[in-house]
């Protein structure tokens, strides 16, 4: 296959040319940088398969030549940076979507929407499952985000209604491992951050707000194989197994090797913050037959190797 990666310089994005090159695929990423990075495409240099193209997907997208799956992963992701971005969130969502959307139309390629658990907003139902409506709050700070996402997903639902497109539609929840940039404010790079430089981790409040954290390897292989199927509706990916900040952080600073401790901050999480976030997986088992397999002692081990060559290149 040819693929288009919106989104091809982030986090995920990155993660997932790897595996379509790997596939023996040719894989076309595209990012502006706003919140991506050339140096998680870097090693693709020279890569006969790979080809990248510098465009904000909020205006007109244009890919010369075939194109048999169209993969919509560019979005600002954590709240630092869609707080800083509301308005390109929005547009993204919305305009950017709409862009790969007609391209995957043009193309008649297949589609996925990375989409994500917070149209869940600060869930009343744990855990969540894809039925869920979601709690948002369309005019709070995180809604810029939360809603851009809700929309992308209507809009997609739409194409594949009235045009009859080949959609998928991925709700990703919270995701770790190499490439993350330390300073993009989520739990995981603030954490192995402080680790490692042997300062006391913070946490806000008393820590008893809870997550579940999967791997990205166990992401990207569920991508692989919603793309794949036949399935439309949405389909939660994440792992299921919860812990609260208190206890991440423990296990975050026994993984790094660090006695530092924990240091409590009478600080307020950002505005609309969800207390818990705990995905239903059962569609994904029955659907795809999914599961994750990567535990969470070894993702960090892996995650704070990588972070530790990061910190210790030069500036």
């Amino acid at each position: 296959m040819r693929v288009l990666i919106t989104g091809g310089a982030g986090f995920i994005g990155s993660h997932l040319n790897d595996r379509f090159l790997r596939e023996g695929h040719r894989v076309v990423a595209m990012d502006n940088f706003i919140t991506g990075s050339q140096d998680n495409i870097a090693h693709l240099a020279g890569n006969r398969d790979f080809e990248f193209i510098y465009h904000d997907v909020s205006n007109f997208i244009h890919v010369p030549g075939p194109v048999d799956a169209v993969l919509h992963f560019a979005s600002p992701a954590s709240p630092i940076d869609y707080l800083k971005y509301p308005i390109q969130t929005l547009k993204v969502g919305a305009l950017g979507t709409h862009n790969a959307l007609g391209l995957s139309r043009a193309k008649q390629a297949r589609f996925l929407l990375a989409s994500t658990s917070e149209v869940y907003g600060d869930p009343l139902v744990r855990p969540q499952n894809e039925t869920y409506a979601g709690n948002v709050d369309p005019v709070g700070p995180r809604g810029v985000y939360d809603e851009a996402k809700r929309y992308a997903e209507a809009l997609v639902m739409a194409y594949h209604r009235q045009h009859g497109m080949q959609t998928r539609i991925v709700r990703i929840f919270n995701t770790y491992g190499p490439r993350m940039r330390l300073d993009d404010g989520r739990v995981v790079p603030n954490f192995i951050g402080q680790a490692i430089r042997g300062e006391p981790l913070t946490v806000y409040g008393d820590g008893s707000q809870t997550r579940c954290f999967q791997y990205i390897d166990d992401l990207v292989e569920g991508i692989i194989r919603l793309l794949a199927s036949d399935y439309v509706a949405p389909v939660n990916i994440g792992t299921t197994r919860e812990i609260s900040v208190k206890e991440f952080a423990l296990i975050v600073n026994q993984a790094a090797g660090s006695k530092a401790g924990i240091e409590y901050s009478d600080g307020s999480r950002i505005e609309g913050d969800p207390q818990t976030r705990k995905p239903d997986t059962a569609r994904a088992q029955s659907v795809l037959n999914w599961r994750p397999q990567i535990e969470l002692e070894e993702g960090l081990e892996r995650t704070i190797r990588y972070f530790r060559t990061v910190l210790s290149e030069p500036v």
